[in-house]
């Protein structure tokens, strides 16, 4: 497509698509994808249209042969001199950015710099060597609850909070540069978040898959136990985390997931998962600082 839209319309003309109509046309034609969300008070709250814009962008990215992701990326550089681009997949509260935060802390002695690279959502291309990963924003939307008291008063003056007395409050603070955002780093680790999996002797905070069939199964089940920080409760399944696109365009979703996964097998890329056990009640701080840790094992070996 040439051209995305998304826009607030008149809740009149959209009352025939549902109760709570968000919606999108795609025309095939002329190139142009239109998203539409109705100009109500239920509406306002700028998640909305901020998932609608990156609905429409991953369905362009699929159309082109890239596969999206919803996770968070990020470049790590140890003082050791090795480099490692590390991609966690999880559903909102699985614990990607609690896991991150914690890798930049607990490494403090370990990381000499930390770049990120997506915070919500990004693409993957194929070239020669591997997979290369891009972002979609240089800014991080990101829940209050998840943040250390104190925080978000630091950050006033280059912040929009929004909500802040109600569930699911969010600030919106700038993360990266577009430089950044639109580089294309190559993937070494790609993770899925799992915040629902205790710790034993046959399930390790990071687990190596042995075939991309037990990665895709994981992946695209899309298994998470919900925080409560939105209307959903316990565990849910979401086609590869990713409502914004992936479900729509499911067909096309899953012949790019099979090419990606096996490329990513044939290339040697590190795909699994790290039990965050962010969901599991008593480990909300000890499970992303374990997995952190691992992590930093990990990628310094």
């Amino acid at each position: 497509p040439d051209a995305i839209y998304a826009f607030g319309v008149h809740s009149k003309t959209l009352n025939k698509y549902g109760e709570l109509p968000t919606v999108f046309f795609d025309d095939v034609e002329n190139k142009i994808i239109i998203g539409a969300i109705p100009a109500r008070a239920e509406f306002g709250y700028f998640g909305y249209l901020k998932k609608m814009v990156l609905t429409l962008h991953n369905i362009v990215m699929m159309k082109k042969g890239k596969m999206p992701y919803h996770g968070a990326m990020i470049h790590v550089q140890l003082k050791s001199g090795r480099k490692s681009t590390i991609l966690l997949i999880g559903d909102t509260g699985a614990g990607k950015s609690e896991t991150l935060e914690a890798l930049r802390v607990c490494g403090d002695k370990d990381i000499s710099d930390m770049t990120i690279i997506a915070d919500d959502m990004g693409s993957l291309s194929i070239t020669n060597d591997g997979v290369l990963g891009y972002g979609t924003e240089i800014g991080a939307f990101v829940r209050l609850d998840d943040l250390q008291q104190g925080y978000v008063f630091g950050q006033i003056d280059r912040a929009i909070i929004m909500s802040p007395q109600k569930k699911n409050a969010r600030i919106v603070i700038p993360v990266t540069t577009l430089a950044n955002t639109l580089r294309g780093y190559s993937v070494n680790y790609l993770l899925y978040a799992n915040n629902y999996d205790e710790i034993d002797e046959t399930h390790p905070i990071i687990e190596c898959f042995n075939s991309k069939d037990e990665a895709l199964r994981c992946f695209s089940e899309g298994t998470a136990m919900s925080k409560g920080t939105t209307s959903s409760t316990g565990i849910n399944h979401t086609y590869f985390v990713n409502v914004f696109g992936a479900v729509q365009y499911r067909e096309i979703h899953d012949k790019l997931a099979d090419k990606y996964f096996k490329h990513m097998f044939k290339k040697g890329i590190f795909v699994g998962q790290i039990r965050t056990r962010l969901g599991i009640k008593g480990y909300e701080t000890n499970g992303p600082e374990e997995g952190a840790r691992a992590l930093l094992d990990l990628i310094s070996k």
